[in-house]
């Protein structure tokens, strides 16, 4: 998910405002940003800025904007995606405002420029935040392609025109890669040769919003003599905004799917939905054998052209080996790497855009801890200064001092549940009892160092969910360890929303939370040992 808020004199916008799909969890729900705690701080943005069309930075945009109703800033395309979310929620699209990529708007005390950047969705953007003597680059997803097949390539004279910037919020997803990321126009031309031999239906699998592939693999069908057919929800509906507004009009003609069993095996290929496994996907009901018009059969091909999202791989593995006991031939790029191109900047992208951008500070965002590390790492290498490493919920400040981590707040995970927004059950709000109850009794002891646990934890729980018990222990033995409190209810306070977070990311339904705290002599301590 990416929801960033930058505040100045006590006036706020937000960039971007995306969603997650928890597949770790049964049945794939969908987790947004946690936004409570903005009324705490009595923060209401002024404006939602959108970078780009990815659904992990536009997808909670219609369930969270209703809270602000303020005015969204999104390109052509980003903002017909935003149109069409907002209809199926019923709400009015009066506050999405189009902006085109180079065009510059005020907001309060803040100037934005839009820069444009190649990623795998057209008018990707990068964001020049200027508010008072402040000049922040916020990059967005990125890379430099330098044969985009939809766009222009990156202009460096745009960015070199903008150096020295004071701080870039920059993109870390590929920061541990070394060289450059492979263009579009390489992934097109190794999708044709891979085509070309296959003697059956060919069905690829790729994300929807990855418009560049989409037109990648049209074109590659009509090289090699096959028809062209869209499945998925989310594929029909991002290929026909992105052919209203002018892209894809080299796009083969499509043929319906309930249309294709006329056609020889030979001669079709399906652009389908589901690379990540997800259970409800067009490519996980070919699997199933749960197509009302298609079915897979012996001989035909299925194409992963797109990398695991980290935390999917053991359902993309099940998904696989469903259409191998099909009898289907599977290619991806793990044997063949060229079907696959990152929309991120590998090392020397990196440096290349440093040394345009000249920054004085870095703050490496997106990804896992480990690429941001990494991100840091490069950073220092350039002589860019990379004070931190961001977690969610970090509140930030930059000043005369540089840049410092002001205050830490803790975030509860939110999912979206019977199409509303709700709060993980369990949280304290309304519908916690409906998923039954957990009580967690612990003892512990103080020592020198501050808090241990002694014994088992005493656990009674009434809901269906499995709990695995000594994962929760090792948990709460990690928060004790880096726990503060002088008394057992201020060391409940502290415990009690990590096991609510840890919950949170091991069940569907979370429980009502019961945790009681017993003290234990230090004596007894002595005697364990």
């Amino acid at each position: 998910m990416n929801f960033m808020l930058y505040g100045h004199r006590d006036h706020w916008i937000a960039v971007d405002c995306g969603m997650m799909i928890r597949q770790d969890l049964p049945g794939g729900p969908l987790q947004i940003p946690d936004t409570a705690l903005l009324e705490t701080l009595n923060i209401a943005p002024e404006a939602l800025i959108i970078t780009h069309g990815h659904e992990d930075h536009i997808g909670a945009a219609a369930w969270l904007w209703p809270r602000w109703g303020c005015p969204i800033h999104a390109t052509p395309l980003a903002a017909g995606l935003l149109r069409s979310k907002f209809a199926e929620h019923g709400l009015s699209n009066h506050a999405i405002r189009v902006i085109e990529p180079g065009e510059a708007t005020e907001v309060g005390f803040f100037t934005l420029r839009y820069l444009p950047v190649t990623h795998s969705i057209p008018e990707s953007c990068a964001l020049l935040i200027q508010a008072g003597d402040r000049r922040v680059l916020h990059t967005g997803d990125w890379k430099l392609d330098p044969a985009p097949l939809l766009g222009a390539p990156v202009d460096a004279d745009t960015f070199r025109a903008i150096a020295p910037v004071d701080l870039v919020v920059g993109d870390s997803t590929c920061a541990p890669d070394a060289g450059h990321s492979r263009s579009e126009s390489e992934v097109a031309d190794a999708l044709a040769e891979a085509i070309a031999p296959l003697p059956g239906r060919v069905v690829v699998s790729c994300f929807a919003s990855n418009l560049d592939r989409v037109l990648a693999i049209g074109r590659a069908a009509e090289r090699c003599g096959r028809r062209v057919s869209l499945m998925g929800r989310s594929m029909e509906r991002m290929v026909r905004i992105a052919q209203g507004l002018g892209y894809l009009e080299d796009f083969p003609a499509l043929v319906p799917v309930h249309d294709l069993g006329y056609l020889p095996p030979e001669e079709v290929l399906v652009i389908a939905t589901g690379s990540q496994g997800e259970p409800r996907a067009a490519l996980s009901r070919l699997a199933a054998g749960r197509h009302p018009h298609f079915e897979l059969t012996p001989g035909d091909s299925v194409i992963f052209s797109a990398r695991a999202i980290p935390g999917n791989e053991r359902i993309i593995e099940r998904l696989k080996h469903a259409l191998r006991i099909k009898g289907i031939t599977l290619l991806d790029d793990d044997a063949q790497p060229a079907l696959h191109a990152s929309g991120h900047p590998y090392q020397e992208e990196l440096r290349t855009f440093y040394q345009w951008v000249a920054p004085e500070r870095l703050l490496p965002v997106h990804g896992e801890a480990r690429h941001q590390h990494a991100h840091q790492a490069l950073a220092q290498e350039l002589g860019i200064d990379a004070p931190l490493i961001p977690r969610n919920g970090d509140m930030l400040r930059l000043d005369d001092d540089g840049l410092v981590l002001e205050q830490h707040h803790r975030l509860t995970p939110r999912i979206i549940d019977q199409n509303r927004n709700a709060p993980v059950a369990g949280a304290g709000g309304e519908t916690a009892s409906r998923h039954g109850e957990l009580f967690v009794a612990i003892t512990v002891a103080a020592t020198e160092l501050g808090w241990s646990r002694i014994g088992r934890l005493m656990l009674d729980d009434s809901h269906a969910s499995p709990l695995d018990e000594t994962a929760l222990a090792d948990r709460l033995d990690e928060c004790l360890e880096s726990a503060g409190g002088d008394s057992l209810v201020e060391l409940r306070e502290l415990l009690y929303p990590d096991v609510m977070a840890w919950l949170a990311d091991h069940l569907q339904r979370v429980p009502e939370v019961h945790l009681q705290i017993f003290a234990m002599e230090n004596q007894a301590v002595a005697g364990n040992d």
